[in-house]
């Protein structure tokens, strides 16, 4: 059972056609108690609110994951040229 969830950005989902990508706020994710998470959801059909896959990500490992991502796109980006 989830709590409240805040959309905080939505954008369009590259290579789709009505795709986006969503980031939320993720009250209590597991329950009462549970700590908030930061949501990333894909949904092709354009429904933040529902989208076909979700990651929850803990706010203490953002660093951590916008580090990797930063990693990603250099690799990809050197591999591209």
């Amino acid at each position: 059972m989830s709590g409240k969830n805040t959309i905080l950005n939505t954008f369009a989902l590259a290579e789709t056609k009505k795709g986006i990508i969503s980031v939320s706020h993720l009250e209590e994710p597991y329950g009462n108690g549970s700590f908030p998470v930061v949501s990333i959801g894909i949904s092709l059909k354009g429904d933040a609110s529902s989208p076909d896959w979700k990651a929850h990500i803990p706010y203490e490992n953002l660093d951590q994951l916008i580090e990797s991502l930063q990693d990603a796109k250099k690799s990809f980006e050197k591999e591209s040229k």
